[in-house]
């Protein structure tokens, strides 16, 4: 797919299914925010601004690649860009007003509790939730987005063995909290 062609009507022709086929991703895009950014209004603004800067950026998109993870790749660089953002302005939060604003609000469920309600149990949820994050990522974007190793490995610009590594030890440390979880006398449904 090529977000520019030839001729007059080519061109947005092009440009209208290259942009609805990134469109086409936004659910995935979105669940893998949520685990990267641990909250919903920051996976929002993580995939709008993955899309901002796809859609400003289509013309660098090569035709006959992958989309799927030309745009992870975004996602990927765009919250490490802000991670790094936030450590060189940190932000001081009142940890007892947040607290009293959740409690203010029971009963609510942000969209990823909805998402990872659907899709996993409470106890994977927990034990892929206590993973490190790199542990997590490299887990996460293989067994649910389902990227190969060399996908992976170019979005987060590390060897291919690093990847492979980390999804292994992911699943290893994964397993553990399940078994942890298990032993602790919770149900466990794989």
């Amino acid at each position: 797919m090529q977000p520019q062609g030839r001729g007059p009507s080519g061109g947005v022709l092009a440009r209208q299914a290259f942009e609805e086929e990134a469109l086409a991703l936004l659910d995935r895009l979105y669940g893998t925010a949520l685990r990267l950014a641990g909250n919903r209004a920051d996976a929002e603004d993580l995939v709008q601004d993955t899309y901002l800067k796809a859609f400003r950026f289509a013309e660098r998109f090569e035709p006959g690649t992958n989309l799927k993870a030309w745009l992870f790749t975004i996602l990927h660089n765009t919250h490490l860009n802000a991670r790094r953002q936030v450590r060189r302005n940190p932000i001081e939060v009142d940890s007892a007003a947040v607290e009293q604003s959740a409690a203010a609000a029971p009963g609510r469920d942000d969209p990823e509790a909805l998402v990872m309600r659907d899709v996993l149990d409470v106890d994977l949820k927990a034990a892929l939730d206590a993973l490190p994050e790199a542990f997590r990522e490299a887990v996460w974007l293989r067994d649910v987005e389902e990227f190969s190793y060399a996908e992976i490995a170019s979005m987060l610009e590390v060897p291919i063995g690093t990847v492979m590594s980390r999804i292994s030890r992911g699943r290893r440390l994964l397993h553990d909290g399940l078994v942890e979880r298990r032993a602790a006398g919770r149900t466990v449904n794989l």
